[in-house]
């Protein structure tokens, strides 16, 4: 009879048996990720309902489903009997639509601007307000109206304006912060801080030169940020900026991907930073100019939108964009109502209401970033 010592080593050249209990497999952050077509539904019901309540609530509160009526009988007439008073289609399509759907597209596309100027200056502190690029912007802007120019039209001269201060204070900017060809975050902020000080104080001095007491209310109130002046014949124009600039950067997205890992990895992988750069700095600068001279100065929501995104798709700028747009135009649809209703009846700008946002949480990524450079993160 074998001994149990002799059947021992017949035993360890046998086959592994497999555990019947195996440890579980641990999930990547990627993997426990919400799924992205689910993020882009949830975003576009977010933004539905955000208009519908935009559109219902107000000095007069109509119900959702009045809205929705009225909506639909003006898309397609005679499928509903017009059983609400005139005056609720007054309301929802001459008063408050114009408002939602101009507040729908400046979210999306400061979000949108904000996305891309943090891959292009590869600066998670990068905004349209704090790079001083919406003060240039309004700067531009105020000029034409206190000059009373009318060169390209009584509208559209204050776009061209706009447009020409917002490249010239982002070359500025990108100037004064740069130092042996190396850009850090304390002196891209402090650079933009600067600038937009001194711009905000040239056109204080324009606004205070003003004759026109009346003229000088409105562009106050308007510099503040405000779309309480939208109509329907001044949406074509931003909308049509807005969504050919959305598709430019969506066209653009690799390349954006390439830019926010480094330049040195970029230029290997066959892009021509500087020319890239240079067409994305004057994209981003018409949008954010168009954007002003139809609202005025709304800060932080370029700062605020594309960090939150990132945290549910990731940091690819084909994903990051698209969802960025639809938060960046539901969270200015909301702003919009806060601002016309908390005080009611007096109206608070928008960019108040975004600046009690954007602080904090600017503050918040100061210090994450402060941290990282530390390397404590």
């Amino acid at each position: 009879m074998r001994s149990a010592d002799n059947a021992a080593p017949a035993e360890t050249t046998s086959s592994p048996q497999p555990d019947r209990h195996p440890a579980p497999e641990r999930v990547s952050p990627r993997e426990r990720r919400v799924p992205y077509p689910l993020v882009l539904a949830l975003l576009g019901a977010a933004l539905a309902a955000a208009v519908v309540i935009g559109l219902a609530v107000g000095s007069v509160s109509l119900l959702p489903s009045d809205v929705a009526a009225v909506l639909v009988s003006r898309v397609f007439p005679g499928w509903i009997d017009p059983g609400w008073p005139t005056a609720y289609e007054t309301i929802v399509l001459d008063v408050r639509l114009p408002r939602v759907l101009l507040a729908g597209v400046v979210g999306a596309g400061l979000s949108a601007v904000g996305t891309a100027l943090q891959a292009l200056v590869r600066n998670p502190l990068a905004d349209p307000y704090l790079l001083g690029i919406s003060s240039g912007a309004s700067l531009g802007a105020v000029a034409v109206l206190v000059s009373g120019a009318t060169l390209f039209g009584a509208f559209a001269t204050p776009m061209v304006g706009a447009f020409a201060g917002s490249v010239a204070t982002l070359i500025a900017v990108h100037a004064l912060a740069g130092s042996g060809g190396r850009i850090t975050t304390t002196r891209l902020v402090l650079a933009g801080v600067a600038v937009s000080y001194v711009l905000s104080a040239l056109a204080d001095l324009l606004l205070s030169t003003a004759a026109d007491p009346h003229l000088l209310s409105s562009i106050r109130f308007w510099t503040l940020g405000s779309v309480a002046g939208a109509e329907w014949e001044t949406l074509p124009v931003p909308v049509t900026v807005v969504l050919a600039g959305l598709a430019g950067l969506l066209w653009q997205a690799r390349s954006l991907n390439l830019l926010f890992a480094g330049e040195e990895a970029a230029g290997t992988l066959g892009l021509d930073v500087s020319r890239f750069r240079t067409g994305m700095f004057v994209l981003v600068s018409l949008m954010t100019g168009v954007m002003v001279a139809v609202s005025g100065s709304i800060g932080f929501v370029g700062l605020m939108v594309p960090h939150a995104v990132r945290m549910l798709v990731g940091a690819d700028h084909r994903r990051v964009l698209p969802a960025a747009a639809l938060l960046g135009a539901t969270f200015l649809v909301l702003a919009d109502l806060a601002a016309r209703t908390v005080a009611a009846p007096q109206e608070v700008q928008i960019g108040v209401l975004t600046a009690l946002c954007g602080g904090p949480f600017f503050v918040w990524l100061l210090r994450r970033q402060a941290h990282r450079e530390r390397g404590d993160r």
